[in-house]
């Protein structure tokens, strides 16, 4: 696998086009690619929605609530749910860079997927909150290895793009369906399952992080009961919904900071806090250094990046 002509070509068709440092949109839709010459010197804050990363070469670690994830070359991360992650690139040198493509997805796309294939039924795990987690990795198999190259190689012939993009899209994560990943992404495209409940409250999060939360109106809109809501949110995010809330804000917090220049006080009041001394104390427990600290931290990266 690590040399063949795919991974190869792989890494060539990235480096090709990808658009400098970070990340870049592709010709082809919901695919993005990714470059980094250097490991991160802080960790990114961001909200992965439904997607898959392939991570073609170097290496990155991804933290959701309590649980770290260390994923590395040809590897495979899967997001089922809209999560907010931390993510930190390890391993990575300009003769050697951090290469990887996300493949975003709708969650109708799986569902017609499992409905096409008859895949309706979902074995039960050993450890099911492990089990549950809407992150995964594994490792990429020679099968999708080989559609991930065809999809990516369809760069390089526009001209097919209309025509065969939604096909070797949809290879791509049937592959991924039917590989080591594919019984515990189901769980989230099946309408009565409890992963696909927490799959609905995280919508409402997301659209309302800024009002204050009630557990039981979140627990009454997919009728779940309080408890069970809990467990099985913590299972699926690693957070309780009251951590998840926090972490929405937080990170909306810094992207005004950071890409608006608001000041900390007004950027906290803007994601639903009432106490700016209350919300500098977050953001420092969670970034490690406060608002102002970070965003200079951040900036001076994102400088040395670009020189």
């Amino acid at each position: 696998m690590v040399g063949s002509p795919q991974h190869q070509s792989l890494i060539q068709g990235i480096l090709k086009w990808a658009d400098g440092q970070g990340m870049s949109e592709s010709a082809l839709p919901g695919l993005q690619l990714y470059r980094a010459d250097e490991p991160t010197a802080t960790c990114s804050s961001t909200v992965y929605d439904p997607s898959i990363a392939f991570l073609i070469q170097g290496g990155k670690t991804v933290q959701l609530g309590d649980r770290e994830i260390v994923y590395d070359e040809l590897t495979y991360l899967t997001t089922s749910v809209s999560l907010p992650v931390l993510g930190h690139v390890v391993e990575a040198s300009p003769d050697r860079p951090y290469l990887a493509m996300k493949l975003v997805f709708s969650p109708q796309e799986i569902a017609d997927l499992v409905l096409q294939a008859q895949l309706v039924d979902v074995p039960e795990c050993d450890e099911a909150s492990m089990c549950n987690c809407g992150l995964q990795v594994a490792h990429l198999e020679p099968d999708l290895l080989d559609a991930l190259a065809r999809l990516l190689g369809l760069l390089d012939r526009p001209q097919d793009i209309a025509v065969l993009g939604p096909l070797f899209r949809r290879e791509v994560l049937y592959r991924v369906l039917m590989g080591e990943l594919g019984l515990r992404m189901r769980k989230f495209a099946m309408v009565d399952h409890q992963a696909s409940r927490v799959s609905r409250v995280i919508a409402i999060l997301k659209d309302r992080f800024t009002e204050p939360l009630r557990v039981k109106e979140l627990a009454d809109a997919v009728n779940m009961s309080e408890s069970a809501l809990f467990r099985s949110f913590k299972d699926v995010t690693r957070m309780s919904p009251l951590q998840f809330q926090k972490r929405l804000r937080l990170y909306e917090a810094r992207r005004l900071m950071l890409g608006e220049g608001l000041e900390a006080a007004t950027a906290s009041f803007r994601v639903g806090y009432e106490s700016p001394s209350h919300f500098s104390r977050e953001y420092s427990r969670l970034f490690g250094a406060s608002p102002r600290s970070d965003v200079l931290r951040q900036r001076a990266e994102q400088l040395k990046s670009l020189g």
